[in-house]
């Protein structure tokens, strides 16, 4: 009797994001590039046989909790955000915009990675040996136990693996190394997973940390195959705006820690530089104390941040007065204005509006709300907020003032910031506050305006 063969049946697979279909067509169905699908054999029915097993399996308890020890990147921030530091043999992508800093926050970890005694491969697909030099001169980190090693072929990686035997090896970027073995050009589907999948392999096999660069799209995304997103142990953004010194790392995927943790860093002409405590890049230095100011305190991930709301109202020339908003939702100022002129009776329909954040501060909770509220109403009645006060708290349609999570976390870092008085909603307000800390529970925005605006002189207009 004659045994069954496996029929293979044609398909196709778009080079760019890797979507499949049964038959041809022009255009691809997933990321709507033209003329990218290909022709692939996919055999129907299961190929694989049961084969002998490579290790025993093992009672959890009895696994070896050395096993996921972290070890210290040297940059603070990086540790923080890794949750603690980074564990033998895991897979880390760091993704980012063009000239966002990525590889200079690397060869500073390289740098001290190398101070410990460790040898690191760093290992460059996109600049030449003579412009990462510059860059080390420039940061400081020419050390001689970092080893630079400028290659596009994924072969030669390997090899410089097996001779050098790092102890840390970083990758930049994962779209410009290839195989020679695969078809297709670097940075396509078919090149990008098979490198991933070469040098995570590589890395677990010898237990060696290895962090890869990667590119995004236009809308932020990690480039590629989202299966690379998936090989990985965690994957972390590098996000910061071209005109602020500024740079913010999260990671959006961790196997060994938690994904609420933000590292905050600076960029100087001597390189990036961790700072543990951000809050001089978002409030202002200004000695003097003017209207249209109201400092927040927002969290984002587990890190409370302050961020200081500025606003300018002005009479406008315009039929259509203007809204400009930088560092905040302009549909949350329109709201918030229509919010002030229907229950606090503060006008500003035929006035141009302008709001910002200080130092590429984004506010996108709705936990900034007061403080916004706060900022509008001060700016247009030309009256300060008081002195070394800050508010949180959700502003509702009606003009209530609704809760927000984690206030008692928020309320301990404006006292450690040195505020004295903090507005509060009413409900959910904190039992006890901190030391040389005033709490002001409101219930409506009106009474909000009302207590934080300074005194009005004598026969000033309200608003």
């Amino acid at each position: 009797m004659a045994t069954a063969t496996r029929k293979a049946a044609p398909g196709y697979r778009c080079t760019e994001c890797g979507w499949t279909a049964v038959k041809w067509v022009g255009r691809c169905g997933e990321c709507q590039e033209w003329g990218t699908l290909v022709e692939v054999n996919a055999t129907a029915g299961p190929a694989t046989r049961a084969t002998a097993a490579t290790s025993p399996a093992v009672p959890l308890p009895e696994v070896l909790a050395t096993a996921s020890a972290r070890r210290s990147t040297g940059v603070d921030e990086f540790d923080r955000v890794l949750g603690g530091g980074v564990v033998a043999g895991a897979a880390v992508l760091l993704a980012g915009e063009p000239g966002v800093g990525k590889s200079t926050l690397l060869l500073d970890v390289a740098a001290r990675t190398a101070r410990t005694g460790a040898t690191v491969l760093y290992v460059s697909g996109e600049e030449s040996a003579g412009q990462i030099r510059l860059r080390a001169e420039r940061i400081g980190a020419l050390e001689q136990g970092v080893l630079l090693a400028a290659e596009t072929d994924l072969g030669a990686v390997l090899a410089h693996l097996d001779s050098a035997s790092p102890a840390f090896v970083i990758v930049d970027s994962i779209q410009t190394i290839a195989s020679a073995e695969v078809e297709g050009t670097p940075g396509g589907v078919s090149q990008v997973r098979e490198v991933a999948q070469a040098l995570i392999q590589a890395a677990k096999k010898r237990g060696v940390p290895m962090v890869l660069v990667g590119h995004v799209t236009k809308d932020g995304s990690v480039a590629g195959p989202r299966i690379v997103e998936h090989l990985v142990d965690v994957v972390c953004q590098f996000e910061g705006d071209s005109h602020s010194q500024l740079r913010l790392l999260r990671a959006t995927k961790n196997r060994f820690g938690s994904v609420d943790e933000v590292g905050c860093f600076q960029l100087v002409d001597a390189g990036i530089e961790s700072v543990a405590d951000p809050s001089g890049l978002f409030l202002s230095r200004e000695g003097a104390h003017v209207p249209g100011t109201c400092a927040t305190i927002t969290i984002d991930g587990k890190r409370p941040l302050p961020a200081e709301i500025q606003a300018l109202v002005a009479p406008s020339v315009l039929s259509n007065p203007r809204r400009a908003t930088s560092g905040i939702d302009s549909a949350r100022v329109a709201m918030i204005l229509a919010v002030l002129h229907r229950r606090v009776g503060v006008a500003v329909a035929a006035d141009d509006v302008y709001v910002a954040t200080i130092g590429g501060a984004k506010v996108l909770e709705p936990a900034a709300d007061v403080a916004l509220a706060l900022a509008l109403a001060s700016a247009r009645a030309d009256r300060p907020v008081r002195e070394r006060w800050c508010a949180v708290g959700e502003v509702a349609l009606s003009g209530a003032i609704r809760p927000v999570n984690g206030l008692t976390q928020r309320v301990a870092e404006a006292a450690r910031l040195g505020f004295t008085d903090v507005v509060v909603p009413a409900a959910g307000k904190p039992a006890t506050a901190p030391a040389g800390v005033t709490l002001h529970p409101v219930e409506q925005l009106g009474d909000a305006v009302r207590i934080a605006l300074a005194p009005k002189d004598q026969g000033q207009p309200e608003f």
